[in-house]
């Protein structure tokens, strides 16, 4: 049995719903969904679940939606003014015990964010996210390697770029990360909604759209591997990082990649 036909409870036993879901309410403006997403996007965490009411979960918000409102909206009116009801995503995946590895990764390819929560013991909701998966990756015994994952277009983003260019080019490859050309250095929806709101204020009396990327930003480097790691080994340096990204010869390694990869018959769960 591969291990896709496991269930989640099965495959993470000791941690399931050890991380628990972070919430805001919907009626939140969103310089406060801003500011707490600095602090979990790209964590175990990753997403904050929108709730109403007697903290009834209805939907998800991260990185995506703010990218997505600030390139039609960067004002500080967006964060000032509009609320989270008005932006969420409805499509939240909540999942059971006795959900399978096989249908939480199907789920999660067709909405495109690798994010569920999953009822806990205490009456609330633990999160599963792209970057806990990598957990079950370490625990695996599999000769898939590296050299073996399919390959896919690396996108890249220029010192010359404006950040509306590197926004368009996150939006239009459907990507949270940027190599910058030349380099093994990215930017991420977390690095710009950092900027925004630490930087530059929520965008009161910036132009924000219209700066060049070298006049703006700090990146983070991700980490060069030159061995060709099989997935084990990859999860559990990954599992480590602070922000997950590793660059093997031409392609890019996010936490993604190796969920997708969970799904090959060539794997075997050790527990």
């Amino acid at each position: 049995m591969t291990i896709a036909n496991k269930t989640l409870k099965e495959l993470l036993p000791l941690t399931f719903t050890s991380t628990p879901a972070v919430s805001i309410r919907k009626e939140n403006k969103m310089w406060v969904a801003t500011g707490m997403l600095i602090h979990y996007l790209e964590s175990f965490t990753d997403s904050l679940v929108v709730t109403e009411g007697d903290e009834v979960p209805i939907g998800v918000i991260g990185g995506k939606e703010i990218i997505e409102n600030i390139f039609k909206n960067p004002t500080s009116n967006f964060f000032d003014n509009v609320t989270v009801e008005e932006i969420f995503d409805k499509n939240l995946v909540i999942s059971s015990e006795k959900s399978t590895l096989g249908e939480l990764l199907t789920t999660w390819k067709n909405t495109r964010r690798a994010f569920s929560i999953i009822p806990n013991h205490l009456g609330g909701y633990s999160a599963i996210s792209g970057r806990k998966l990598l957990e079950i990756g370490a625990n695996c015994v599999s000769d898939f390697t590296l050299s073996e994952f399919p390959k896919k277009n690396v996108v890249f983003f220029e010192k010359g770029n404006s950040i509306k260019e590197i926004i368009e080019l996150m939006l239009k490859n459907n990507t949270r990360k940027l190599l910058l050309k030349d380099t093994n250095y990215f930017i991420s929806d977390r690095l710009l909604i950092e900027s925004i709101a630490k930087d530059f204020d929520f965008f009161r009396n910036v132009k924000f759209l219209e700066r060049k990327f070298e006049e703006s930003f700090k990146l983070e480097e991700a980490t060069k591997v030159s061995k060709d790691m099989n997935l084990t080994e990859i999860s559990k340096l990954m599992y480590l990082m602070p922000h997950p990204c590793v660059v093997y010869q031409d392609q890019v390694i996010t936490p993604w990649d190796i969920c997708m990869i969970l799904e090959s018959d060539r794997i075997e769960f050790m527990g």
